[in-house]
């Protein structure tokens, strides 16, 4: 793949947006190449290879480009491609961290637990109505998307005895899911879903892919959880089923503007739970992050394909 060998990775400012600068440059200490932490306006070479989180038109100088997250929408890759500069991203590394926080979702809509909390800041002894709490086990999980998240939250449900159902264009047989639905049968596959997990990557396809058709066909009694891009969701057509009653509540880490308006009327509902899309924030996240680079080094001086190329 490579013309010449590597003879430095820099690692872009902009991973602050998700890992500590310093911590994550540490990480790469056994290349053999030096990594080194830079800002804007550098002059790059097809020596160089360039870790990063946002994109500059500076990179399309250099050797090969890594985006340290799985979406990489901000990139244009028609311009990496007719610049000959493989664009890589990172995809692949977070099934176990995303998924977790799906299913604790799931545990807590289903058990109260974010509702005894509220009450817990207030020093209020709560008690729900009897027929409020319910176990996930025995309920009926949608997963959208099968990709690496969605079947790590698919088998995880699993394990936790619910019946697991997805949406995937492909029929290829998915541990722990039941059965599968065609994209075309989306409304079919939710309809019976007591959860519905969102872990499909934003694309055109997918864009604005849950709105008032999708929550009608819903159960009331059902929760949306998403945890893959926000525009996947219609925010409006959401807080509409919200108030009307179509559906019961919602788990969400990531949605249409980031952060979250204070205006957002999603705050408001008790059964909303709001994260800020943090779904893969571990302690160890840099080093997950550092493994899949240094891997690309690696194959990038070897001559061979990279993990994750997207263009």
């Amino acid at each position: 793949m490579s013309a010449q060998d590597l003879r430095r990775l820099y690692v872009h400012e902009s991973v602050e947006n998700v890992v500590p600068q310093e911590a994550f440059v540490e990480a790469f200490e056994e290349l053999p190449i030096p990594a080194e932490l830079v800002g804007d306006g550098g002059s790059y070479g097809p020596t160089d290879a360039v870790a990063t989180y946002v994109p500059r038109p500076e990179f399309l100088d250099a050797g090969f480009v890594h985006c340290i997250r799985a979406g990489y929408d901000e990139f244009d890759t028609d311009a990496y491609a007719e610049a000959g500069v493989p664009l890589a991203n990172s995809s692949g590394i977070h099934g176990a961290t995303v998924s977790e926080v799906a299913i604790g979702y799931m545990l807590s809509l289903a058990r109260l637990l974010h509702v005894y909390r509220d009450h817990q800041n207030e020093t209020e002894w709560y008690t729900p109505d009897y027929g409020r709490p319910f176990t996930v086990e025995n309920e009926r999980l949608c997963v959208v998307g099968l990709g690496t998240i969605g079947r790590a939250i698919a088998s995880r449900g699993e394990g936790l005895g619910m019946e697991v159902v997805g949406v995937r264009r492909s029929t290829e047989p998915v541990p722990g899911v039941a059965e599968l639905y065609h994209p075309e049968e989306l409304h079919e596959a939710i309809g019976d879903a007591r959860f519905v997990a969102i872990a499909t990557p934003h694309t055109p396809e997918t864009d604005g892919l849950f709105g008032p058709a999708e929550f009608a066909a819903m159960r009331e009694d059902a929760y949306l959880v998403n945890v893959a891009r926000g525009p996947i969701v219609d925010e409006s057509a959401l807080v509409d089923a919200l108030e009307d009653g179509e559906i019961a509540g919602a788990g969400l880490d990531v949605f249409e503007i980031e952060p979250l308006p204070a205006d957002s009327p999603l705050w408001e509902f008790e059964e909303v739970i709001v994260s800020p899309h943090k779904g893969s924030a571990t302690n160890r996240y840099h080093l997950d992050l550092a493994d899949l680079v240094k891997e690309n080094v690696r194959r990038y001086d070897a001559g061979e394909e990279l993990v994750n190329r997207v263009a």
